[in-house]
């Protein structure tokens, strides 16, 4: 028996339930179709914002709204669904703040690395190119190909 502050939910049956709940419609919006998932996920973002009034509560809420959201639709990028939900809270995200960050370490490693032949033209030893564009001599030597 489970325990009395515990309920189980079927998923395919909360279509039925009469509870219009924010936890309920999250879990709904998880098995919502796709072309009813954009709406139904902004009528929650809207139901979170008004019920919700605790803000890191309330972000973390609309975070995982717009995962789901994110694993609904793959193929749309980030401003696609930021334009579908109205949010741009996923700039705010732990993760975009760290995919971010990671682009731009990767973007200024390769604008590093692309003038290496030039710096390789005027003499300079790997040690030296290492020193100069701040990167360890192992980086070095597996751009250039040693």
């Amino acid at each position: 028996m489970l325990e009395p502050h515990l309920r189980r939910f079927y998923l395919d049956e909360l279509d039925n339930a009469p509870d219009d709940s924010l936890g309920i419609g999250i879990a709904l919006l998880v098995v919502e179709s796709e072309n009813k998932a954009g709406e139904f996920a902004k009528t929650l973002i809207s139901k979170a914002k008004e019920e919700l009034t605790d803000t890191l509560i309330q972000r973390k809420v609309l975070e995982f709204i717009e995962a789901i959201v994110v694993y609904k639709f793959p193929n749309l990028s980030r401003e696609e669904i930021e334009t579908m939900l109205n949010l741009n809270i996923l700039k705010e995200t732990r993760v975009y703040q760290e995919a971010k960050a990671e682009g731009e370490e990767e973007g200024e490693l390769k604008a590093k690395l692309k003038i290496l032949p030039k710096l390789v033209q005027r003499g300079l030893s790997v040690q030296e190119i290492a020193e100069l564009l701040e990167l360890d001599d192992d980086t070095i030597r597996q751009a250039l190909g040693e």
